[in-house]
């Protein structure tokens, strides 16, 4: 008995021991995970954690990034678990300059054709919509290609579109966005006539025997016929912020950087907001005045808009300045060298600065003071030049703010301040996905000349330098598409994705895919200021993340392009997701 006594205690002692033991494993258990997504092949974009192979995710955000097991420990009874069957997983792509708000609009309201159009193919285009709109007065879209006009011989673009447009007055956009192309109504509308001087910052062109406006209005000149178009209406912008967003995610994209934003676009963004309907995280750049400028910006303007806007899901601390315009056969971007001469007896034309440099200094160096990143529109050697002189002053005045400003479209750079870009902590901004044989690249080469010309994104000798780089799309600006997977593609060989175009661009200066998904990720993480919050794959982080149908470290880089995105996930939630990927 007293045996059987013993025994008896020892079993009771036991499985107090035992009850005591899973008690402290239960308190010590971690909190169920809203969703498990299992059996994957994450890239973490994390160096010190590259690969991992599931995650779980709570209150929109990674609890866990590592094995099965570990993942395991967080399923509860309200857990769903999703087996991703092997595909490959990254973080959410941010696209570090791009007009996401205007990209929607026009892909739902305006008059839209391919950058590839042949004169009959924007003629049948633009009648079509003059059909289909008979209570617009404006018809505005486009996009021509920059080199439209050197390859077709058009006596009176003007003219052209008078014979389709009939009482519409007509704005269409060039692939750069800087240059317009109108007809006789829309001149007539804007105050242009053959006495109208050409403006500070821009070009009537004339024709030459007649002195009369063409049809063609470059830069400044343009902006003054698109200062006549009507307001979209905030239903309109709502819903082309509704659309941008929708694209956006189709492509695995969840981060946004406006290049810059009016408060009309910026509180079209704060109504999604409020619906909860924000989709990605956005950086909301504010907008200054385009062209010659000869006073200083209004600081305090400046600080209302970036007040009145500000939110959780809306940053506002960016503002853009432009420099200069582009290096295509406008030649209006500034220039060390001149230009190519369009005719036989032109003058030398280097280009031209919007800014005088001191005034330049002068807003960055109180922009950097008031907390701002400044995006600086610099796409000509001279104002890259220019601007990192200004940011040099405002590292001088201010000391290190901790902002990194931006040179936006920084394609041509002199080898003499590459360099620089590291020293002052300055970002590179290589936008748009340019980096292949194309018609603009053809336009820009032509106009800048050989062999400066083909010396264009110099991306692998600004990473060698360990300069800050940012890439972007600049849609609906330059490119026809959001599509990040070509910038991808590009980067890594320098050819066209698409292969309408042969040969490489200056192909010394591709990367390796690793430093291309880290720009792309990361990197625009960073322009954005939420580097602590997105861009990689690790605990803490927001759950931004995406699946792809391919591994792209499986693949030729020249299959890089058709990877398709099943699911993005944004804080969590699935907002984009292919019927392949629910079943």
């Amino acid at each position: 008995m007293k045996r059987s006594t013993g025994i008896r205690a020892k079993a009771f002692v036991a499985g107090l021991l035992a009850l005591a033991a899973q008690l402290s494993f239960a308190d010590s258990a971690p909190a169920a995970a809203d969703t498990i997504y299992l059996n994957a092949r994450i890239y973490t974009v994390n160096p010190d954690q590259p690969w991992a192979e599931a995650v779980a995710i709570r209150d929109g955000r990674f609890v866990h990034v590592g094995d099965r097991a570990g993942a395991e420990t967080y399923r509860g009874p309200a857990t769903t678990v999703v087996d991703l069957q092997g595909n490959m997983v990254m973080p959410g792509i941010n696209d570090a300059h791009v007009h996401a708000q205007r990209g929607g609009v026009k892909s739902l309201y305006e008059c839209n054709f391919p950058f590839s159009s042949t004169p009959e193919q924007i003629a049948r285009r633009v009648a079509e919509c003059v059909a289909e709109n008979p209570d617009l007065l404006w018809i505005r879209g486009g996009q021509w290609d920059s080199g439209f006009f050197d390859t077709y011989d058009m006596e009176s673009p003007r003219a052209f579109l008078d014979a389709v447009s009939g009482d519409k007055a007509v704005l269409l956009n060039d692939d750069s966005n800087h240059n317009g192309w109108v007809n006789s109504r829309a001149l007539a509308l804007a105050g242009i006539d053959r006495d109208t001087p050409d403006p500070s910052d821009g070009t009537i062109v004339r024709d030459p025997v007649t002195g009369e406006p063409n049809g063609l209005l470059l830069e400044g000149a343009e902006q003054r016929v698109s200062d006549q178009l009507p307001e979209w209406s905030q239903a309109e912008l709502q819903a082309g912020a509704r659309e941008a967003l929708r694209i956006a995610n189709s492509f695995g994209i969840t981060g946004l950087k406006e290049a810059y934003s009016e408060p009309h676009a910026m509180a079209a963004f704060q109504a999604l907001e409020a619906a909860d309907a924000l989709t990605a995280h956005l950086a909301l750049g504010i907008q200054t005045p385009y062209g010659h400028r000869t006073g200083p910006l209004d600081y305090a303007a400046i600080d209302e808009q970036r007040d009145q806007y500000a939110s959780d899901g809306l940053h506002t601390a960016f503002v853009k300045v432009f420099m200069d315009g582009v290096p295509t056969a406008s030649r209006t971007a500034a220039m060390l060298a001149p230009y190519t001469s369009e005719h036989d007896h032109s003058e030398p034309n280097r280009g031209m600065l919007h800014l005088d440099p001191e005034l330049l200094t002068r807003d960055v160096i109180e922009l950097d003071k008031r907390g701002y990143t400044v995006k600086i529109h610099t796409a000509g050697d001279r104002s890259v030049r220019v601007a990192l002189d200004a940011i040099a002053a405002a590292r001088e005045a201010n000391g290190h703010s901790g902002l990194r400003h931006e040179l936006a479209h920084a394609g041509y750079i002199d080898p003499e301040d590459v360099p620089r870009f590291a020293q002052l902590d300055a970002v590179a901004d290589l936008s748009p996905y340019l980096w292949h044989p194309s018609p603009i690249i053809d336009s820009v080469v032509a106009a800048v000349g050989s062999p400066r010309g083909e010396q264009y994104f110099p991306v692998r000798s600004l990473l060698e330098a360990k300069a800050p780089i940012l890439a972007g799309s600049d849609w609906p600006a330059a490119v026809e598409t959001i599509d990040p997977w070509l910038g991808i593609e590009a980067l890594v060989t320098r050819q066209d994705p698409r292969g309408n175009f042969p040969g490489s661009f200056w192909p010394e200066q591709a990367i390796s895919l690793g430093d291309a998904l880290q720009i792309m990720t990361l990197g625009g993480a960073r322009a954005m200021r939420l580097e602590q919050t997105t861009g990689s794959i690790e605990v803490g982080k927001s759950a931004d993340m995406i699946v792809l149908d391919r591994d792209l470290f499986a693949i030729e880089p020249q299959e890089i392009s058709q990877v398709r995105v099943l699911r993005t996930l944004f804080a969590g939630n699935t907002v984009y997701i292919t019927s392949s990927a629910e079943e």
